[in-house]
């Protein structure tokens, strides 16, 4: 039992390994999502999308169901193009209040360009 156990912890922590440094005491994203290969537009996939596929956002957001954090569906119906600058700040600070008190994790490493692309893809969802 214990054999299996040990394995278990050692198949975890390999599958979910990523290229991303962090600090473990305050999880914040130390370098920029890895870039995809493929052309985004090519690929028939938004950019901003295929950014936050590469990052950690997927963990506590996902399009239309709320997770630690609001749906990407209820943050593009809050808000509007000329709010993309204050949410890309948002998500390279982090902060909370406006969604609740779970603080949203800072993502300091990645930049300013890359947020916005992310920003604009989830405010394409607005209904």
């Amino acid at each position: 039992m214990r054999k299996f156990l040990i394995l278990g912890v050692l198949a975890v922590t390999f599958s979910c390994s990523k290229k991303v440094e962090s600090n473990a005491e305050s999880n914040v994203m130390l370098e920029e999502p890895a870039v995809v290969a493929v052309d985004s537009a090519a690929a028939g996939k938004h950019e901003g999308l295929a950014l936050i596929e590469g990052a950690d956002c997927l963990t506590c957001h996902k399009v239309d169901a709320k997770v630690v954090g609001p749906s990407y569906q209820e943050v593009a119906d809050k808000y509007t193009d000329a709010d993309i600058d204050m949410l890309a700040t948002k998500i390279i600070e982090g902060g909370k209040g406006n969604w609740g008190e779970i603080p949203m994790t800072p993502h300091a490493g990645m930049s300013k360009e890359t947020a916005k692309k992310m920003v604009e893809y989830i405010l394409t969802l607005k209904k």
